[in-house]
């Protein structure tokens, strides 16, 4: 069976802007290298933490594009941007991103069907927009909490699984149970499960998850990177740092992705904090010494795992 997606990291892809509040492409090239320098298996761009809600269509295909140029066929690149309502809308969307030639285009589980909808509606609204794309697209899911969160059900991801379409899933699930339900359905297809949840990384890995897709790797993609490749090998010192990636992950529910921009400022790659989804303001003095602490001390653990 052809491995289009390799196991391990795939960041969930920040998007800079100038103080100006225009996509910066030379920073985000920057970003690209760093993470595959960092030892990232893929890329998903145009996701939420790229702050693709804030983004016009053209902003989407051109970073889709412009990410896929820079990545010059190191690892795959995967990209969401499907953010309408109105199945004609995202028809556009998903052919627009697919026209840039990224690896697979990612849809959002929660613009297949309004919050109170069945899974069976779901499915059909699924089943409709795969009609009116273009077969040869490699396609995924990405269950993005916002505007709501839809956990796929694993009865809709099995009929998925077996349909061949699909190939990634980035489960937002944080429910080992789920995930154990999910993993069931997809053994022995070519679908792969990425996991967001840095708490139930570990034991996802030792399931069967393919790797993790999450926002800490806009912070630290190189342990991510060896907790992905080794788990199973050190199981004593992935165990460890599982323990301090979980504990590190706390700062995702401070001012993120500002915070997360702060840091990539902070190591060159991003000229602004800029940020459209959330007032860059609301990172103050105390925030950026907390970001200031967690780069000394994921240092201190990516000098200890590099041996």
């Amino acid at each position: 069976m052809e491995d289009r997606f390799p196991n391990g990291e795939y960041p969930v892809m920040l998007t800079p802007f100038t103080d100006k509040n225009e996509v910066d492409y030379e920073a985000l090239e920057k970003l690209v290298d760093w993470y595959i320098q960092n030892g990232v298996a893929g890329l998903f761009a145009d996701c939420q933490s790229s702050e693709m809600f804030y983004l016009t269509l053209k902003e989407r295909v051109e970073i889709a594009k412009a990410v896929k140029k820079f990545a010059a066929g190191r690892v795959p690149v995967v990209a969401s941007g499907h953010i309408s309502d109105r199945l004609e809308d995202q028809v556009e969307e998903l052919t627009a991103i697919a026209e840039t030639g990224v690896d697979a285009v990612i849809l959002l589980t929660n613009r297949l069907a309004k919050k109170e909808s069945s899974e069976e509606e779901w499915l059909e609204h699924l089943k409709e927009l795969l009609s009116r794309l273009p077969g040869e697209i490699p396609l995924g899911f990405y269950e993005c909490p916002y505007p709501y969160k839809r956990i796929i059900s694993v009865e809709n991801l099995k009929w998925c699984a077996d349909s061949g379409r699909f190939y990634f899933i980035k489960d937002t699930s944080c429910d080992l149970q789920c995930i154990k339900g999910k993993m069931e359905v997809i053994k022995g297809s070519q679908l792969k499960l990425y996991n967001a949840n840095t708490s139930t990384l570990l034991e996802s890995l030792n399931m069967g998850a393919a790797g993790f897709s999450g926002v800490m790797a806009n912070f630290h993609p190189q342990l991510y990177a060896w907790l992905c490749r080794n788990f199973d090998r050190q199981p004593e010192r992935a165990r460890l740092l599982a323990d301090f990636l979980t504990v590190a992950s706390l700062i995702e529910r401070q001012v993120y992705p500002v915070n997360a921009k702060y840091y990539q400022k902070m190591v060159g790659n991003f000229n602004s904090i800029q940020t459209r989804s959330k007032d860059a303001g609301l990172l103050n003095e105390t925030g950026m010494l907390e970001v200031e602490q967690l780069a000394r001390l994921q240092d201190y653990f990516i000098e200890l795992y590099s041996r």
